[in-house]
C-alpha cells in the first residue's frame, strides 16, 4: 500500500472540527471509493477520562498519543483525516502556560501532513465540557496557529462556511491531493467514482477570482483559495 495521505484539521475551539472531520473523511470515501479513516481528538477522551484539563507537564504525553493513533490509522488506512495534531498542543502549551517547548517537536511530526485544513473563527461558540477555555482564545489561538504554519511553510488551507459550504470547501481543499492515490488503484473504479469530484473542482477552478488580493485574517476561503490559484499560475509561468 502507498503511503498514506494525512490531512490535518486544525483550529480554535468551537470552530467545527470534528464535525467536519467525520464528514470529510465520509464525503471522500464516498466519492473515491478509498477506504478514508478519522482520528479523533485525544484530548477530548483524556478530559472524559480524568475529569479535568491536563496539566503543563502532561501536555507532551498527549501529543504523543495522538500521533501515535495517528500512525496506527495511516498503517491501515490510504487516506486519514486527523482532527488536530500536537501542533494545536503547542500552541495552547504556549498560551496557556507559557511553554514553547513542544513547537519544535510538533512542526517535525506535522510535516508528515499533506495539507492543514484551518477552521475559521466564523462558526458561534458553544459550550462543549471541560476543554474549552472560552470564545475569547479563539482568536489568539488562531493567529498563532496561522503563525507557525506560515513560518515553517506548512501547506494549509482556510476553511470557512456553515454546513454543506463548509465541508465543500474542504473537499475542495483536498481533492487535487488523492489523484496520486487513485492513480495507484490498478482496478480504474475509484478513477470512475472520482470523475465526479474532479469535475466539480475544476469547473470551481475556473470561474473568474471574486478578488484580486489576499488577507490572511479575512476567513474568506474562496478569496485565499482564488488567490493561491493566481500564484501558482504565475510561478508556472516563470518556471517555463
Amino acid at each position: 500500500m502507498a503511503e498514506a495521505l494525512l490531512i490535518a484539521i486544525l483550529g480554535a475551539e468551537s470552530t467545527g472540527k470534528t464535525t467536519l472531520a467525520r464528514a470529510l473523511a465520509g464525503a471522500l470515501a464516498a466519492d473515491t471509493g478509498l477506504a478514508v479513516a478519522w482520528v479523533g481528538e485525544w484530548l477530548r477522551d483524556w478530559c472524559d477520562l480524568e475529569g479535568r484539563t491536563p496539566r503543563a507537564d502532561e501536555q507532551a504525553a498527549i501529543a504523543t498519543e495522538q500521533h501515535r493513533r495517528i500512525a496506527a490509522a495511516a498503517a491501515a488506512h490510504p487516506v486519514v483525516v486527523c482532527d488536530t495534531t500536537a501542533l494545536a498542543t503547542a500552541v495552547y502549551s504556549r498560551l496557556l502556560f507559557g511553554d514553547d517547548a513542544l513547537v519544535a517537536p510538533a512542526v517535525a511530526l506535522h510535516r508528515q501532513f499533506a495539507l492543514t485544513l484551518l477552521t475559521a473563527t466564523d462558526l458561534p461558540w458553544v459550550a462543549d465540557g471541560l476543554q474549552r477555555d472560552g470564545p475569547q482564545v479563539r482568536e489568539p489561538v488562531d493567529a498563532m496557529l496561522r503563525e507557525l504554519l506560515l513560518a515553517h511553510r506548512l501547506p494549509f488551507a482556510p476553511i470557512s462556511g456553515s454546513g454543506p459550504a463548509r465541508l465543500a470547501s474542504a473537499i475542495d481543499a483536498v481533492a487535487p491531493l488523492l489523484r496520486r492515490h487513485l492513480a495507484a488503484d490498478d482496478s480504474g473504479a475509484t478513477k470512475h467514482r472520482a470523475d465526479g469530484l474532479f469535475s466539480r473542482l475544476a469547473a470551481r477552478n475556473a470561474e473568474p477570482a471574486a478578488r484580486d488580493w489576499v488577507c490572511l485574517r479575512c476567513d474568506d476561503a474562496a478569496c485565499e483559495h482564488a488567490q493561491w490559484r493566481l500564484r501558482g499560475a504565475a510561478d508556472g509561468a516563470k518556471g517555463s
